[in-house]
């Protein structure tokens, strides 16, 4: 699995703080942008992309003077949003965040979509993926439950977290191969982001999720789940009580989530101008790192160079770990 790393995603952000967020047309033409935008959204509202999509699109307003307005288009374990988002004009005015799952749909053939049918702007957060239960669960800790996990028939117990093969769904295979499982052990439930999937799971609906704890936190503040392990290789600053798996059963399992702000491909240099510097602005505000501690996201940020390299990473490891746990059929 791809490990990004902090430091040199980081190194780009300096430079491109200090440079002006809009620039003039050298015609004469209305300074971009000129009207409001919309930021497409591929995962339900209330979930942590949708979270990260509408603070990075408040805080984009301010940055450059217009209304950006966040659209959910949801479906088809994603495709359906990230497809949106690569078939809009590349005019400025609509842009997307998209998500690992970008990296992945491709290799199961749901799409012809890919990460190179983007303008990558800004990465602005990577999350590990936590496993939660609901409150009432008889699992107290991930040993328990990964016990319980091999004691089953294939196919009886229940999870989700994502659409089919979305990261989340990823995060589970490489449980399970880890402990010497195969892929569809557990059942996979599709769905439109983590928090229908935590809605599930409090329901009684599902055995467990395994999306980021981040995700889950409502349910977890709201004392319906609770969350036993992170896939980290260390324990969450703002979720300090719960274990990395290692801790909690000595498997030496990681992996992530990102996010990036995109647009379609050829973006033209004057959005791209004024997008990205806001970007890295927004990143290092105040608003923005006190929202990523809140919420105990992942603080990771890359300029457009660094996350265009980290989705073209991600694309070829993750294209690999599918391929092995069973999920790719291209």
């Amino acid at each position: 699995m791809t490990t990004l790393n902090r430091r040199s995603l980081l190194g780009g952000g300096a430079a491109l703080l200090a440079a002006p967020a809009i620039a003039p047309n050298a015609l004469g033409q209305p300074k971009y942008p000129a009207r409001p935008m919309q930021l497409l959204c591929p995962w339900a509202a209330g979930g942590g992309t949708d979270a990260v999509a509408r603070i990075v699109a408040a805080l984009l307003e301010k940055e450059l003077g217009q209304p950006v307005n966040v659209v959910n288009r949801t479906g088809g374990s994603g495709v359906v949003g990230h497809a949106a988002i690569a078939q809009s004009p590349p005019d400025g005015y609509t842009l997307g965040i998209i998500t690992s799952e970008i990296c992945m749909l491709h290799w199961q053939g749901l799409t012809e979509v890919t990460y190179r049918n983007f303008t990558p702007l800004g990465l602005m957060n990577n999350d590990p993926p936590g496993i939660q239960v609901n409150v009432a669960s008889p699992y107290k800790d991930a040993k328990q439950l990964a016990e319980a996990i091999k004691a089953s028939t294939p196919g009886k117990m229940k999870a989700s977290g994502t659409g089919q093969g979305g990261i989340w769904h990823l995060a589970l295979a490489g449980w399970l191969g880890a402990m010497g499982l195969k892929a569809d052990h557990v059942r996979w439930v599709p769905s439109n982001g983590a928090a229908p999937a935590m809605q599930d799971l409090a329901a009684g609906g599902l055995d467990f999720t395994t999306c980021s704890v981040p995700e889950a936190r409502a349910m977890l503040d709201a004392g319906r789940c609770r969350s036993l392990a992170v896939m980290a290789p260390k324990r969450l600053d703002t979720f300090p009580n719960i274990p990395t798996l290692q801790e909690a059963m000595g498997i030496d399992f990681t992996t992530g989530a990102m996010r990036v702000i995109v647009g379609p491909a050829g973006l033209p240099e004057a959005v791209k101008a004024a997008i990205e510097p806001a970007l890295g602005r927004i990143y290092q505000s105040k608003d923005y790192q006190d929202f990523l501690a809140a919420r105990g996201f992942g603080g990771v940020y890359a300029d457009a160079a660094g996350a265009g390299k980290a989705l073209a990473e991600a694309d070829a490891s993750l294209g690999e770990a599918m391929k092995a746990a069973g999920l790719a059929k291209a």
